[in-house]
């Protein structure tokens, strides 16, 4: 069983760096906590649903049964989605992992982001996370939003500073 919850909840980012290319994981950022209101709000209200089956109909009993058992399944596993889910910042790239069953990967040198744009909506500024949108020179590139960063300001800083200390752009003051 600690095999299937490795499998499930882990998805391995240091199997994904370039050890032999010297790559260093600089951050690694789950999603923030409020991507796990609505997974909680449908097991709760299948919890809720079993709470009928006492005062249901002797007939119609399964139907609460099934109904609750199917809410918390579902809850589950869009829990489960969110925690793989995982936003990677290294010395050479930045990449995103996610999936549960079919794992997908989208990865960006830092020699190719030209522009990065943070957006904070107003409950996100609240709560302390935000979304990222990566520009690139590609038309179509398969990591443009990565939403949900929690602190996403100190995550943009450590990815300008790992983009200057590169030397992609400019040099530090005093190097």
């Amino acid at each position: 069983m600690r095999w299937l919850a490795r499998f499930l909840t882990d998805p391995r980012i240091g199997d994904r760096l370039l050890r032999d290319r010297d790559e260093v994981k600089v951050d690694e950022v789950g999603l923030h906590v409020v991507c796990y209101i609505v997974p909680a709000v449908l097991v709760l209200a299948g919890l809720a649903c079993w709470c009928v089956v006492p005062f249901a109909h002797p007939e119609w009993g399964w139907f609460p049964i099934l109904l609750g058992a199917g809410l918390v399944a579902w809850g589950v596993v869009r829990g489960l989605k969110r925690n793989i889910d995982r936003f990677v910042i290294t010395n050479q790239r930045v990449f995103r992992v996610h999936g549960l069953l079919n794992r997908k990967e989208a990865t960006m040198p830092l020699t190719r982001i030209l522009d990065i744009s943070v957006d904070k909506p107003l409950h996100g500024r609240i709560l302390n996370f935000g979304h990222f949108t990566f520009e690139s020179a590609a038309q179509d590139q398969g990591l443009r939003e990565v939403r949900y960063v929690y602190r996403i300001d100190d995550r943009n800083k450590r990815i300008q500073e790992t983009i200057t200390d590169v030397g992609l752009r400019g040099r530090r003051v005093g190097s």
